[in-house]
């Protein structure tokens, strides 16, 4: 699983919370930032899940992906004028994140190089995880999108069994639909497909991957780091 990788190094960890403003509880359902809002800040988690999405035009959800304890929500682009927030972030579970200014922030990292660096490559990271999924979605269409999020989830949260990997993770059919940025009724036809090729199971409400190999091979898979092929 993905959760055991750190990404964000103790020292650049520190330097983040060193310059929070506050800590801020939230309840699940609640936003951190919307869509419009002013981009003047950065958040670090420290304790629930948090969902980054976006609302289409017409309507529909697409969840980008979701942060966890210690990862640091940045949407902005730094060293730049201000602008608003183009996704929202979703408290998945009631947490705490903490509230960092971007231009204290800025500051910092021009104190500090070598930080500057380090938070550089991850957003090249991040920017190199959207790029992918837009690439199995404009090349492979709706099973492309659906059969890379499952590889997704496997890496991020899979636990090895004896017939396969389970996806350790509950989620409605709607919420995998949001992942995909398609219908509910789209990935249910999908993974009905799969369920009768018996490619995967739905066991007590968690996806099970017996065949991981065919999916990748559909989708002509690269095998990307773990640290882009993932969920988070």
């Amino acid at each position: 699983m993905l959760s055991s990788v750190q990404l964000c190094s103790p020292s650049l960890l520190h330097m983040l919370q060193s310059v929070a403003l506050q800590e801020k509880k939230l309840m699940k359902g609640e936003y951190a930032f919307q869509e419009g809002d002013q981009a003047d800040f950065l958040f670090m988690i420290q304790s629930g899940k948090v969902q980054i999405g976006k609302i289409t035009p017409d309507g529909r959800e697409i969840t980008f992906r979701i942060c966890k304890p210690e990862d640091f929500i940045c949407e902005l682009p730094l060293f730049s004028d201000p602008a608003p927030f183009t996704v929202y972030a979703k408290m998945l579970e009631t947490g705490t994140i903490q509230i960092i200014s971007k231009k204290d922030l800025e500051e910092q990292l021009i104190l500090q190089p070598h930080l500057s660096i380090e938070m550089l490559k991850l957003m090249n990271i991040q920017n190199q995880q959207n790029q992918s999924k837009f690439r199995d979605l404009v090349l492979h269409g709706k099973k492309g999108a659906l059969y890379s999020t499952l590889i997704r989830l496997t890496n991020s949260y899979g636990i090895e069994q004896k017939d396969g990997i389970m996806i350790d993770l509950s989620l409605t059919n709607q919420e995998l639909a949001n992942f995909c940025g398609m219908t509910r009724e789209v990935v249910n036809r999908l993974l009905n497909e799969l369920k009768k090729e018996k490619k995967l199971a739905i066991v007590d409400g968690h996806i099970v991957i017996y065949d991981l190999s065919f999916l990748k091979q559909e989708i002509h898979c690269e095998n990307c780091p773990i640290e882009i092929c993932n969920i988070f």
